[in-house]
């Protein structure tokens, strides 16, 4: 099944990026022109970056990546996506930077690459991809360097507990089955009519707290957060310049959260 589901979802991704990269959602003009395209919360986790080397996974097309080297980091990005690698590549030399990236998928990365970093860095819709936490959690430990950090900002698996359309709640908070669908549109073009079949698990907090705590790797801080710093809902409500919501959603919930840890 392993197999599998990374070549399905290695396509999802291919098929996305292609979408992506054209969107408002990515405002590339306004990358391009030098907008940083993380998030005030992820900068404040990473701190001061400059000469840092920093490993970012399931990095995209790198707009977050090519980021941190604006930002005076040695970066290298990850991704299972083709597609998504040679957008990242191309961007990178057009704008000049000296960002690295490499085609893998998570769990084959040591395989393939054997450097190791002051910081490893995932964020926003990660993990759900994966169906192993404690062989994530192995991976990331395995890259970051003793004394270095591992920053992570992710959807918060309460809010991937309810229905597509955040009115009622339709999976389980714990890890169970593979998800498995096939939809039309995506969280950047909701419109388009092109189909993306998707292989999913939820993890519930402890299944992570516990797989980085098993790996060597101590928490130092944890956060959560009643809002998204993108509108994935789908129609979502801004309740304070970029911090978003879903339109049903009467009572504080939280939608993302944040770890900080060490290693050991």
């Amino acid at each position: 099944m392993q197999q599998e589901y990374i070549e399905i979802n290695r396509e999802n991704w291919n098929k996305r990026a292609s979408i992506h990269v054209e969107t408002e959602f990515y405002a590339m003009p306004a990358f391009k022109s030098g907008k940083n395209s993380l998030n005030p919360e992820d900068v404040k986790l990473l701190g001061d970056v400059k000469g840092l080397s920093v490993l970012h996974l399931q990095c995209h097309f790198g707009q977050d990546t090519i980021s941190l080297s604006r930002m005076g980091a040695k970066a290298t990005g990850v991704d299972l996506s083709d597609t998504a690698i040679n957008l990242a590549e191309k961007l990178s030399k057009e704008l000049s930077t000296d960002t690295r990236f490499i085609r893998s998928d998570i769990y084959n990365l040591p395989k393939v690459h054997d450097e190791k970093y002051d910081i490893v860095y995932t964020s926003y819709g990660t993990i759900g991809w994966l169906p192993d936490i404690d062989a994530w959690a192995k991976v990331v430990s395995h890259f970051v360097k003793p004394g270095g950090r591992f920053i992570f900002v992710e959807f918060h698996p309460f809010l991937w507990s309810f229905d597509n359309s955040f009115e009622k709640i339709h999976y389980d908070y714990f890890k169970g089955d593979p998800i498995i669908e096939s939809e039309t549109g995506t969280y950047a073009d909701i419109n388009n009519s092109t189909r993306i079949d998707s292989v999913t698990w939820n993890h519930g907090l402890a299944e992570v707290m516990q797989a980085l705590i098993n790996n060597g790797l101590q928490v130092e801080h944890f956060g959560e957060y009643d809002h998204s710093p993108y509108n994935i809902f789908p129609n979502g409500i801004e309740i304070e310049p970029g911090k978003f919501k879903p339109v049903n959603c009467k009572y504080r919930i939280p939608i993302v959260y944040s770890i900080s840890a060490r290693k050991l």
